[in-house]
């Protein structure tokens, strides 16, 4: 009998040891998918600049320096925040060349 009450607090801490876990990993999961997405998002955003880089008459001395803050944030593989600036800073390279192509 004695054996009966040792199991009842080794089963509680097993179960709140499962339920922790069940309700973390999830969370873990989708903060990886969510830095997955952002980091994915950036990197096209870097090409589509490149691209414009490539297709620009004129060099455009403001928007290499964001391209290259770009790149240097997708380097350093940062968080989904990173990712987002990295983005916006190719966009607004990206926004640099192309008006200068059209000028």
């Amino acid at each position: 009998m004695r054996f009966a009450w040792v199991l009842w607090p080794v089963g509680a801490v097993v179960l709140a040891i499962a339920g922790f876990v069940s309700s973390l990993l999830p969370k873990r999961r989708a903060q990886a998918a969510e830095s997955r997405v952002a980091w994915s998002a950036a990197q096209a955003a870097i090409e589509t600049a490149g691209v414009s880089r490539d297709a620009a008459a004129a060099p455009v001395p403001a928007a290499e320096q964001l391209l290259l803050r770009a790149e240097l944030l997708a380097a350093r593989h940062g968080g989904p925040s990173a990712a987002a600036e990295a983005a916006e800073c190719a966009r607004r390279a990206d926004e640099l060349w192309r008006a200068a192509a059209r000028a």
